[in-house]
């Protein structure tokens, strides 16, 4: 069902209009739900908001016109309510046991059009590769997808690879720390979503999985996203951080494990460069959300005889109720 609409458009000469296309998709402002118009010279592109182009394509002008648009349904429209899903690549994930999971799976297909593959959830994330049981609950029964993030693309078999999309900003967020010349170590690396950002940067990646299958699709998002400077092994990080020459070349130590990097803090400490940033992630209860994960660092740096700074600490996401993914940025000297 279409409805008339007015909305901004581009109006562009008609030998132009390819280019234009181009930006306006890449800028996320084409408003794909409205049928692109034309007359004898120009081609009239809808756009979602009123933007400003003419810097690039000095030929083009900004106006509204009535377009035919699709009449757009809304979760509630078709379910009565708003279920919660995570969409990775072409596939959306959802609760199994929702006694609604196959009309939720129906409504997501018709919602997203990308989505060719609705998946359900049978555990939470567990076990020593952090993988959850899955099972196609509607479209084609597939559970490998390439996901697309910051300029970067990650192919992963969510049945066999750790992986969640809500990180996206943290990611960012570290990338944005690492400069040139720095040695990153990612000491649970999984298909490389934290090790492939930060190599766009980095001097060096080292990138530490102890899943076989993991490594294999790291491996993959390497060639696929053409990084050349990671350094790739498949161990347990607590069995390579003195077999590996890996002692004190890094300047930042990523800790993405929040159940029990604890663990692992006197390898990450022996691995990271004096005055270097280890990225800290733990899952804490809502009323200690930051001071026992520092006095935890803070033990494990001074049975070293090295000093913490911490700086910067921050909820991350909510994980459960009362509980929260924190992550603590902690500059360590010393040693």
């Amino acid at each position: 069902m279409t409805v008339k609409q007015r909305l901004w458009c581009v109006q562009v000469p008609k030998q132009s209009g390819e280019p234009v296309r181009i930006l306006l998709v890449g800028m996320g402002a084409f408003e794909r739900d409205a049928a692109v118009q034309r007359d004898d010279d120009y081609l009239y592109f809808p756009v979602k908001y009123e933007i400003e182009i003419a810097d690039q394509f000095p030929d083009v002008r900004l106006l509204q016109r009535d377009f035919e648009c699709v009449e757009k349904q809304t979760f509630k429209d078709i379910l009565g309510f708003t279920p919660s899903y995570d969409m990775i690549g072409d596939i959306a994930i959802i609760d199994a046991d929702d006694p609604d999971a196959e009309m939720i799976a129906d409504a997501i297909l018709l919602m997203h059009r990308h989505i060719k593959t609705v998946l359900g959830s049978l555990s939470p994330v567990q076990g020593e590769f952090r993988i959850r049981d899955l099972r196609v609950i509607a479209g084609e029964p597939k559970t490998e997808t390439v996901h697309k993030e910051y300029g970067c693309q990650y192919e992963i078999d969510l049945a066999r690879v750790y992986f969640t999309q809500r990180l996206a900003t943290e990611r960012k967020r570290i990338a944005d720390q690492v400069r040139g010349g720095d040695v990153v170590v990612d000491m649970f690396a999984g298909a490389g979503p934290f090790s492939i950002l930060a190599a766009k940067s980095a001097s060096e990646v080292v990138a530490i999985d102890k899943n076989p299958v993991a490594t294999l699709y790291l491996e993959r998002n390497t060639r696929l996203n053409r990084i050349s400077n990671m350094r790739i092994i498949c161990s347990d990080a607590a069995d390579v951080a003195h077999d590996h020459n890996l002692a004190h070349i890094a300047d930042h130590v990523i800790m993405n494990l929040p159940h029990s990097a604890d663990e692992f803090l006197d390898e990450a400490l022996t691995i990271l460069k004096p005055g270097g940033i280890i990225h800290y992630y733990d899952i804490r209860e809502e009323d200690d959300l930051f001071d026992g994960a520092e006095a935890t660092i803070t033990d494990a740096a001074s049975a070293r005889d090295m000093t913490v700074r911490v700086l910067d600490r921050r909820i991350v996401r909510s994980y459960a109720p009362h509980q929260y993914n924190v992550v603590l940025d902690v500059e360590v000297s010393g040693g």
